[in-house]
């Protein structure tokens, strides 16, 4: 049960604040609704009696937020070549509600748009709702602004593209330098 303040996520509409708790008359049924303020001065009324069945839940901590920064860090998880099949993917990861899926969503989508230079109309608007989602979690997790929060998740995708895209033959003369750096070749053996 949540309570009027608690910070909470809304699956595939991102974090709010439990604004109220109100009974309500829908279709001739009294019910207790949350009445939660999301980004964009949204207010969303969802029943208590099945928040939770919904996918409810509060906000990651600060060292879920953490943890949400090195997924950004991270390479993209392999994905399907067939848009549609990528784009199912991505959208139960979305649904899911788990900030970790949505921000591999922005990472992948983030890359695959870095690399082709666009994204498809599908692709880009679910790009802007994954963040939106995620940044909105952020923001309420590490108590920054979103200018903040948006401008550290560009940061981070834009480092973690460069280093997993250096091409093949850079990685494998950084791996040779380091090997001939790090273990001395001993010609006796």
């Amino acid at each position: 049960m949540f309570k009027v303040g608690d910070n909470i996520v809304y699956p595939m509409h991102g974090a709010g604040t439990i604004d109220s708790i109100e009974e309500k008359e829908v279709l001739g049924t009294k019910m207790q609704y949350y009445i939660i303020n999301m980004p964009g001065e949204v207010k969303v009324m969802v029943p208590t009696a099945k928040a939770e069945s919904m996918g409810v839940r509060n906000v990651i901590d600060s060292a879920g937020a953490t943890k949400v920064l090195k997924v950004l860090e991270q390479d993209e998880t392999v994905m399907s070549q067939n848009w549609n099949k990528r784009y199912r993917d991505n959208l139960d990861k979305m649904k899911s509600g788990d900030i970790y899926e949505v921000a591999d969503v922005v990472r992948n989508l983030s890359f695959k748009q870095k690399e082709k230079g666009t994204l498809s109309t599908g692709e880009k608007k679910m790009l802007n709702n994954a963040k939106v989602i995620l940044v909105s979690e952020l923001v309420l997790a590490g108590q920054a602004s979103k200018d903040e929060i948006e401008q550290l998740v560009d940061n981070k995708i834009e480092m973690s593209y460069k280093e997993f895209r250096i091409p093949t033959e850079a990685k494998i003369d950084l791996k040779q330098n380091a090997i001939s750096k790090f273990i001395p070749f001993d010609g006796n053996k």
